[in-house]
């Protein structure tokens, strides 16, 4: 129980939170450590969730700590319009030696929801800038989950983003997801099933003409939605569509970026390079707001036209490439390279399945999906209280030490990579009570 009464949780409005439920019987955490919460009456909880898909090399890291700790006393901001600051321009660097080939220009926001806005304006703007500017239309998926701004939720997927907030952008339009449970259902791994699904941009093409679509965007794992990997072929084919129509390819990396599918960047895993690369997240750890956007050269380079004292790209943030978040950047490079962490998925990839996989067969699990260090739970929905049953089972590992996150009636699961062995087995142990005490 809480320590704290109802009025001192009155003010806070939290986000995407059931907040009556909450200040009912409030979820505090007062410190973390490793791979561990622990709540304000002193419980440890582990962490299964890595925060929020972010707390990528575990919490309280020392290499991290100290880097924010120094920056504040040193240089606390610097404007980052006609000024800079040289931990900008490293951080830069090390980022743009982890992404695929040839995307090696970096742009700096505070958020993964300014990473994709950022992203769909640099599409829209590259366009006009090279004379092509009736490439105006959008093209996302649906399912799909690219943060809260205006942008992100237009070309998202997802019904409860979008019910509230009128008409969105204007000139968007969606192919379909890729969950194909039929067909598909426990695969481990990719699905053999659906490359075809990538056809859908072919019939979009077909209605609107390829001379008015700018950019695509995808995650490459469909994460808040459910954990929805790509079947085999599929990104190859929507990459070759894409090609072959002069249209951007933008992957969505804020959660699959930094080692959790087993390379930095999932990109890499699947093989498919897209033009412009969206991250946040993993980048510093979670210790501080900070998102990037890595595009190829040659989109950069078509910006740098004109008298050179003028601006080029009409876009920025007060807090753009923050002195705090760049320290925490960077600390949180070095230590994913000291440790290994942006492969040790693939170490550990494996036995995650095998024991991810071991559920099957429990009352209501309808589908497990896994990739790298990410799974998927699915459970069927108590009749007529849909998303009920997961947020039951979520409540009860909280309250036997595990925290897992639930997307409508599936359980997501993307733990710290510095896990060990004992915490998946004790993860997924005590998932399988808490299901099958909900039956």
């Amino acid at each position: 129980m809480s320590t704290l009464d109802a009025q001192s949780l009155d003010a806070y409005w939290m986000p995407f939170t059931a907040n009556r439920q909450f200040k009912k019987a409030p979820r505090l955490f007062t410190k973390a450590s490793g791979m561990h919460f622990w709540t304000d009456d002193g419980r440890q909880v582990l962490d299964g969730i890595a925060g929020l898909w972010c707390v990528n090399a575990g919490h309280a890291r020392p290499k991290i700590v100290q880097a924010i700790q120094q920056q504040a006393a040193e240089l606390d901001y610097a404007p980052p319009f006609q000024m800079a600051h040289p931990k900008a321009f490293e951080l830069a660097g090390k980022v743009a030696k982890l992404t695929p080939a040839g995307l090696d220009k970096v742009f700096f926001t505070n958020s993964g929801s300014e990473s994709v806005d950022t992203a769909l304006k640099m599409a829209l703007a590259y366009h006009r800038v090279r004379g092509d500017g009736a490439r105006t239309r959008l093209i996302g998926r649906e399912r799909g989950y690219h943060g809260v701004n205006f942008g992100g939720i237009s070309v998202g997927g997802m019904v409860g983003n979008r019910k509230m907030f009128g008409m969105m952008l204007g000139g968007v339009d969606h192919i379909r997801h890729t969950h194909d449970a039929a067909r598909n259902s426990f695969s481990v791994g990719q699905p053999e099933h659906g490359a075809e699904f990538a056809n859908d941009l072919e019939n979009l093409v077909a209605l609107h003409d390829a001379s008015t679509i700018a950019a695509v965007i995808v995650e490459p794992i469909a994460g808040s939605t459910g954990v929805l990997i790509p079947p085999k072929g599929y990104l190859q084919k929507l990459r070759e569509i894409c090609d072959k129509h002069g249209i951007l390819l933008i992957f969505d990396e804020v959660i699959t970026g930094f080692g959790r599918t087993g390379n930095p960047f999932a990109a890499q895993t699947f093989g498919v390079t897209p033009d412009i690369l969206v991250m946040a997240k993993g980048l510093t750890n979670g210790c501080a707001p900070m998102g990037a956007v890595a595009v190829k050269r040659q989109i950069h380079d078509t910006f740098m036209t004109g008298p050179e004292h003028l601006i080029e790209f009409f876009h920025g943030y007060t807090y753009s490439a923050h002195p705090l978040a760049c320290a925490a950047g960077l600390g949180t490079l070095e230590t994913y390279e000291d440790e290994g962490l942006l492969t040790r998925a693939q170490q550990l990839q494996g036995y995650f399945a095998e024991q991810l996989h071991s559920l099957k067969g429990l009352p209501n699990v309808i589908d497990i999906r896994n990739c790298g260090l990410v799974g998927g739970i699915e459970l069927s929905p108590l009749p007529g209280e849909p998303a009920k049953r997961a947020f039951n089972i979520f409540l009860d590992c909280y309250e036997k030490g595990v925290l897992i996150r639930t997307t409508g009636d599936t359980i997501a699961l993307s733990p710290p990579l510095i896990i060990e062995r004992q915490h998946i087995d004790q993860l997924i142990d005590t998932i399988r009570g808490a299901i099958q005490r909900h039956a």
